[in-house]
């Protein structure tokens, strides 16, 4: 299951040293809906390599505008509390499963 990213528990995960992946949605929105069960399926595949969940940007400010978040759905890669890469938009499961291969 994808973690809850809030800017509560940012920090503490993104020190943590695993790749942390960060679906940035809201409930309104379509094309979040339609990446939604693919973030959980690779979440659930990634487990113990990288953390992988969302954050609802409707209800969390520091950690999407930490990251310039401007549209949704936005995944971005962080490692070593860095962004490393980032996906704009839905995209397909082996696209983005491949970026965080690539990142691991």
């Amino acid at each position: 299951m994808a973690l809850e990213i809030k800017d509560s528990n940012y920090a503490e995960l993104a020190a943590e040293d695993k790749l942390l992946v960060i679906d940035f949605w809201a409930e309104w929105c379509g094309p979040c809906r339609m990446m939604s069960p693919v973030v959980e399926k690779l979440a659930e595949e990634f487990a113990g390599k990288a953390n992988i969940g969302k954050c609802n940007v409707d209800e969390e400010n520091d950690v999407p505008v930490k990251f310039a978040v401007r549209n949704i759905p936005t995944i971005v890669f962080v490692k070593n509390g860095e962004l490393v890469d980032k996906q704009v938009g839905a995209c397909s499961e082996g696209d983005l499963r491949k970026k965080v291969e690539a990142h691991l």
